[in-house]
């Protein structure tokens, strides 16, 4: 599918949809028989109805990823490589189709959504690689007489949960590490966004994932999870959300002492020193602020300019967000969708007019959009001080503050309980070595907007999060450490 969509496209997406739980490897309705509404961001309308699972059906998912979990473990690391491989080709295969059904149920562009389908894949396509190089050690004990044997094993069935904002590359992050490892798993997607988590249940099942490996259980109550959480056969919590959520769900975690990972909330600060190149550092500031309308957790939340350029700063700026087109994301030319629902709008516009109401001023946007849909113009504020931003905005907004030296760059961007990802932007190569290991982060962009990839470890410190997803790092998130002490004689 190209990027023209017509209403017939829309419907077709959603009659394939599953709206089912996906349990043992068979589509069924909840137990209780109820259903949720899944609405359109853009429009406020109803785009389908979900299986609403219950406590119920969490543990009947769990019953089946325990029933397998042997035999999974057991399955040549070629064949586990395999499966996903099938899995990133189907996707390949059916991008469009996936776009669109994310652009529908999230709001973002439908380019957007592309990028991240292709993001998403590639995640299956890296672990489907690293499912056949887990290795271990073999040493001579250092007084002899024995041989120190290191293997790694899957973790076990795990609890996955997984965010709005990016509704297909979140689970594949997850997904792909399990399936390579040999664990079996346990879905709860988003309650905003299951048309892409059952689309890749869909696909995981027809690339020959064996049933009970990975089950997905929409919910509209999270609260359900609790009747899994502390049942002795889960072994594994990742969780990607706010770190309000992530720090209640470790409490629950904690009895059962899970193995966890947590990718939580950010407060990035994107640093502009007076050398910089500022051509590159607008464009790494739009990449950075409004890669999915800005409601992710990477994105830019502090612009810290250096004071002899933020007034230039700030207007060119200002001018690329101005000239942003807002709409619906299936409209041609669109770059900026809706927020996910009135209420994180409403955050928002609140965050914006506190700000104003503090001193700062407004360069371009700062207002609602009127009509359907939960719109905000893109918006530039000037004059922001660091106490006026102190959490993750998730939204097109970017407030920009100054400085007059490295070290007060450095003091603000550290000061926060957050630790995800900073930016900088400098020509000045020691300053840039300096800067990246003076900032408490766990992930660093030297003059670039963006650090995802696969291939790298992401995650934070901090309150951002335990562990790391992608990379070689990611598939040992899954697998535990075994050491087996051989004695030998003579």
């Amino acid at each position: 599918m190209g990027l023209q969509v017509t209403a017939s496209d829309e419907r077709r997406v959603l009659g394939d949809a599953p709206t089912s739980i996906l349990i043992g490897g068979e589509w069924v309705p909840a137990s209780t028989g109820a259903t949720f509404p899944v609405e359109d961001p853009s429009t406020g309308k109803q785009l389908a109805e979900v299986a609403d699972g219950s406590a119920e059906d969490m543990v009947h998912a769990l019953d089946a990823a325990d029933g397998v979990r042997a035999e999974w473990a057991a399955t040549p690391p070629r064949n586990r490589s395999e499966v996903l491989r099938n899995a990133y080709e189907t996707m390949i295969a059916r991008a469009g189709d996936l776009a669109l059904l994310m652009t529908l149920e999230m709001g973002k562009p439908l380019a957007d959504s592309a990028a991240e389908v292709a993001y998403a894949a590639e995640f299956l396509r890296w672990f489907s690689e690293e499912a056949v190089r887990i290795d271990g050690r073999w040493t001579v004990a250092p007084t002899g007489g024995s041989r120190l044997v290191v293997m790694h094993q899957p973790v076990g069935p795990c609890l996955l949960i997984t965010p709005w904002n990016f509704p297909a590359a979140m689970i594949t992050r997850k997904v792909g590490p399990a399936v390579a490892a040999g664990c079996t798993m346990v879905l709860k997607p988003a309650e905003s966004t299951p048309l892409s988590a059952l689309a890749l249940g869909a696909i995981f099942r027809e690339a020959g994932l064996p049933g009970g490996v990975f089950n997905v259980v929409p919910t509209s109550d999270p609260a359900n999870v609790g009747a899994i959480l502390g049942d002795r056969r889960l072994r594994k919590l990742s969780f990607t959300g706010s770190t309000a959520t992530g720090q209640s769900l470790l409490a629950q975690a904690a009895p059962g002492v899970l193995r966890t990972s947590m990718e939580l909330g950010g407060n990035a600060p994107f640093l502009v020193f007076g050398d910089a190149d500022l051509d590159a550092a607008i464009e790494g500031a739009m990449i950075a602020k409004m890669r999915n309308m800005g409601e992710a957790c990477t994105a830019a939340n502090r612009f810290l300019v250096h004071e002899s350029i933020a007034g230039t700063f700030a207007s060119r700026l200002a001018a690329r967000m101005g000239a942003l087109r807002v709409g619906r994301g299936t409209e041609p030319g669109v770059e900026v969708g809706p927020l996910i629902s009135s209420a994180a709008r409403e955050k928002v516009a609140g965050l914006v007019d506190a700000s104003v109401a503090g001193g700062a001023h407004v360069v371009a946007g700062g207002r609602s959009l009127p009509g359907a849909g939960y719109f905000y113009e893109p918006t530039v504020l000037a004059g922001v001080e660091p106490t006026m931003v102190t959490g993750e905005i998730f939204g097109p907004v970017a407030p920009v503050m100054t400085f007059d030296s490295v070290e007060e760059a450095l003091s603000v961007a550290n000061g926060t309980p957050y630790g995800l990802v900073a930016y900088l932007y400098t020509r000045d190569l020691e300053r840039a070595v300096q800067v990246s290991e003076a900032l408490e982060y766990g992930m660093v962009g030297v003059n670039t907007g963006i650090v995802s990839n696969p291939a790298a470890p992401f995650g934070g410190v901090k309150k951002s999060g335990i562990g790391r997803e992608g990379g070689h790092a990611g598939i040992h998130e899954y697998l535990e450490t075994k050491y087996v002490a051989l004695k030998m004689s003579g």
